[in-house]
């Protein structure tokens, strides 16, 4: 029944309540606690309220909490009247302090709330300007290729060799094909940042959607050697095959990419407590202990790593895991090398299964 009120309303409900409670509470402990204790209870408990609401509600509670520690508690009790000099100074610095602390961290409260939309709005200022410098030039590289090998072709069409004219041709594609990668990451940022993602699950063969990475990046593993033997004795696991082929991606490009020549990269897949395990290890320089925390962050590249990359391949690998309830994270060793690995609760099913659904 509260579920359906005004949240406004429901601070309202829960602080008096509480006054409420805790007044029958040392009500029914008056032989054994001075009134002096009641007024303290009272004063913290109004001190966390402040804390979790709203001012007005809070002041509420003050107000009443002050009436219920005269009446109920001083003398003469169930009476408005205080006989006693001391015992009024008692009520009105119990007011006075007790109203005194709502406002003051009411106060601290907004303060709080202003420093952290500032650094908040910091924050994506920086993140902006990492962007647009990173764009600045993963963009107008390949977009200065595009443009330049066409001008090219145009300008030379007729002395141009058929050798030179389709290696122009090739880097066009592939600065292509770059530019389409970086508008890629940046709508799956913008997907994942609104919300907006929806998995299309399907059953999926893992060992060969794991191939099919791999003979994508047979063209840029040049003398890396990638290892990767099957687990015949796999399920089919039911996920978005499309996303987690991402995922693949990120993580085995990554390890060529970033290793150096003649660098092994082994991948495995295995299924560990119901779920799929993933694991792509390389045995290039590793990742030092003090950047691997930052690692998955947007726009976060190692110092000193290679020219390219925009910093949201990993941030987006960690997004596409969690959409599916999963884990992704990295152990890199002292004696170099890493491993990424993520895991992934989801359904599974044996080929003799399938074929009777």
């Amino acid at each position: 029944m509260l579920q359906h009120l005004p949240f406004r309303t429901k601070q309202y409900i829960y602080s008096i309540t509480l006054i409420v409670f805790l007044s029958l509470v040392c009500y029914l402990l008056e032989d054994y606690i001075h009134y002096y204790v009641v007024a303290l209870v009272f004063l913290v408990t109004v001190s966390i309220l402040a804390i979790v609401y709203d001012i007005i509600p809070v002041l509420v509670s003050a107000i009443l909490s002050g009436f219920v520690l005269n009446f109920f508690f001083i003398n003469p009790v169930l009476h408005y009247k205080i006989h006693t000099y001391e015992n009024v100074l008692l009520f009105f610095i119990y007011l006075l302090i007790a109203l005194v602390s709502v406002v003051i961290i009411n106060k601290i409260r907004k303060q709080e709330k202003l420093l952290r939309e500032r650094e908040e709005k910091e924050k994506t200022i920086k993140l902006y300007d990492t962007l647009l410098n990173s764009l600045s030039h993963e963009l107008r590289t390949p977009i200065s290729t595009i443009i330049g090998s066409i001008d090219t072709l145009k300008e030379n069409k007729e002395t141009l060799s058929a050798e030179y004219s389709n290696e122009l041709l090739g880097g066009i594609e592939i600065a292509a094909l770059r530019l389409n990668q970086q508008v890629e990451n940046l709508l799956n940022m913008s997907r994942l940042e609104t919300g907006s993602l929806t998995l299309k699950k399907d059953w999926c063969d893992i060992n060969e959607l794991i191939f099919m990475v791999i003979q994508k990046l047979s063209n840029k593993s040049h003398n890396k050697e990638i290892v990767f033997h099957p687990n015949e004795n796999l399920p089919y696991f039911k996920l978005d095959a499309g996303i987690i082929e991402q995922v693949l991606y990120v993580l085995i490009h990554n390890a060529i990419v970033y290793t150096p020549d003649f660098s092994r990269i082994e991948i495995e897949a295995f299924l560990q407590n119901d779920k799929l395990a993933v694991k792509v290890r390389d045995n290039g320089v590793g990742i030092p202990e003090e950047f691997q925390e930052s690692i998955f962050e947007k726009f976060y590249r190692l110092p000193n790593s290679k020219a390219g990359g925009s910093g949201l391949g990993l941030s987006i690998a960690k997004g596409f895991i969690d959409a599916h309830l999963g884990k992704i994270f990295l152990n890199s060793p002292s004696n170099g090398g890493a491993e990424f690995c993520f895991t992934i609760p989801a359904e599974t099913s044996y080929i003799n299964s399938l074929k009777n659904e």
